[in-house]
């Protein structure tokens, strides 16, 4: 990564919320792809080379933005290593808080892009463990989706007609 982006990234993690575009998606990524890699004692640079790979395919031609995926999830997956007032369990709460709150971002939980993870995981107990992660997740979608069907279309309109 280039100096320039590290300090603008630095910058941004200080004023994320005015300065990104859509900030709440982002970080509501990043918790799903650090819940799953947390889980991942062993976790290595190559979790976030997928991360990054993902993003790519999901931002397209905005590098800066895949670059801010993954550096944000490696934030919050140090948080929860520093046991920084951050933990799997508070991480799977305010990832359903988001969900109650803003019920479109079950659409993005991407099953698909988070199983290449389990692949680095060579303990059975970590990949069982990570497998009911992507259970739960998997579950919260869908359950996202059907119960708040209306808010979701709601939400949908009014994203389109502001943009």
């Amino acid at each position: 990564m280039k100096l320039s982006f590290r300090i603008k990234h630095h910058f941004f993690s200080a004023f994320r919320e005015l300065f990104v575009h859509h900030h709440g998606s982002l970080e509501f990524r990043a918790k799903i792809f650090a819940l799953v890699i947390v889980a991942n004692e062993d976790a290595r640079v190559e979790n976030y080379i997928i991360v990054k790979n993902t993003a790519k395919n999901i931002y397209g031609d905005d590098i800066q933005r895949a670059d801010l995926l993954m550096l944000l999830t490696k934030e919050l997956v140090q948080k929860v290593r520093d046991d920084n007032g951050l933990n799997i369990d508070s991480l799977i709460h305010k990832i359903q808080k988001e969900l109650r709150i803003v019920p479109r971002y079950a659409k993005k939980i991407d099953i698909d892009s988070l199983k290449p993870l389990l692949e680095l995981s060579h303990d059975r107990d970590t990949v069982s463990y990570q497998e009911n992660i992507l259970e739960f997740l998997t579950t919260l979608k869908k359950e996202t989706l059907d119960n708040k069907k209306s808010q979701i279309q709601k939400d949908e309109i009014n994203l389109d007609s502001k943009y």
